[in-house]
C-alpha cells in the first residue's frame, strides 16, 4: 500500500477539494482507497458522505490513530491511503508527512500561499520524505498564455527545494459544483478540461508512487 498526503497550512487552497478528487479517480480507476480525514473540520467527510453510490472507504480518524488506522488498512488489502491534513497543529501535520510515501503540497498563485508552501517544504524535506506541489485554482491562460501570476509563482516555488506538478489546476467552478453532491470532476462531466486535469494530475502521481494501473508496485513486477 502507498500513502499519500494532502497538506495546506494556509486555508482556502483546495487542499480537501483536491484531496476528495484523487481520492475518487483512484477509486473510481479500480484501486482499493481509503480516505483518511484527519482534518477536525471534517470536509472530506461530509463530502463523501453526499455520494449517492460507492466510494472510497473513509476513516474520520486523529492524527493519534494514523499509523494504526494504516497498519490495519494495509492488512485489509487497500492500494493505497490518502490523508486529507489539517492546516494545524504542525505536530498533526508532522505525523502525516511521516506516514506518506508521498506528500502533495497545495498551492494558489499567491504570495502568502507561496510562502506557508515553503514553510510546509522544509518539514518535508526535513522528515526526508518525498514531495511534490500542485499549483491550485491558477487563472486560466489568456491568448494562449500563462498570466503573469502563474509564471511568477511557479518561478517562486522552485526555491522550495521541491518538484511542481507539471500539471496545475485552473480556477473553475465545476470543482465544488461537483463536491456539492460528493462526485468527482469527471464524474460530474468527463469531458470538461477540470476532468482531464484531474487525471493527468493521478497519472503523474501514481507514477511518483511506483504503482501499475491496479495499484500493485511496478517494481516488484
Amino acid at each position: 500500500m502507498k500513502t499519500l498526503a494532502v497538506i495546506s497550512r494556509k486555508g482556502g487552497a483546495g487542499k480537501t477539494t483536491l484531496a476528495i478528487n484523487l481520492s475518487l479517480t483512484a477509486h473510481l480507476a479500480g484501486w482499493k482507497t481509503l480516505l483518511a480525514d484527519i482534518d477536525p473540520q471534517r470536509s472530506a467527510s461530509d463530502a463523501l458522505r453526499a455520494r449517492g453510490g460507492s466510494g472510497p472507504c473513509l476513516a474520520e480518524i486523529n492524527a493519534g490513530k494514523l499509523f494504526q488506522t494504516g497498519a490495519h488498512a494495509e492488512h485489509d488489502g487497500y492500494d493505497v491511503m490518502l490523508i486529507d491534513t489539517p492546516a494545524a497543529p504542525d505536530a498533526d501535520v508532522a505525523v502525516a508527512v511521516n506516514s506518506a510515501d508521498l506528500c502533495i503540497l497545495v498551492c494558489r498563485p499567491t504570495f502568502l500561499d507561496i510562502a506557508s508552501v515553503a514553510r510546509s517544504a522544509e518539514m518535508v524535506r526535513r522528515l526526508g520524505k518525498a514531495g511534490l506541489i500542485v499549483l491550485n485554482q491558477a487563472p486560466s491562460k489568456r491568448g494562449g498564455f500563462e498570466p503573469a501570476s502563474v509564471r511568477q509563482a511557479v518561478e517562486a516555488l522552485r526555491f522550495c527545494g521541491l518538484p511542481v506538478a507539471p500539471i496545475g489546476l485552473r480556477a473553475r467552478t465545476i470543482y465544488q459544483q461537483a463536491i456539492a453532491r460528493g462526485l468527482s470532476v469527471g464524474e460530474w462531466d468527463a469531458a470538461t478540461p477540470a476532468a482531464r486535469e484531474i487525471d493527468r494530475l493521478w497519472g503523474h502521481v501514481a507514477a511518483l508512487l511506483a504503482l501499475d494501473g491496479h495499484g500493485r508496485d511496478a517494481r516488484a513486477s
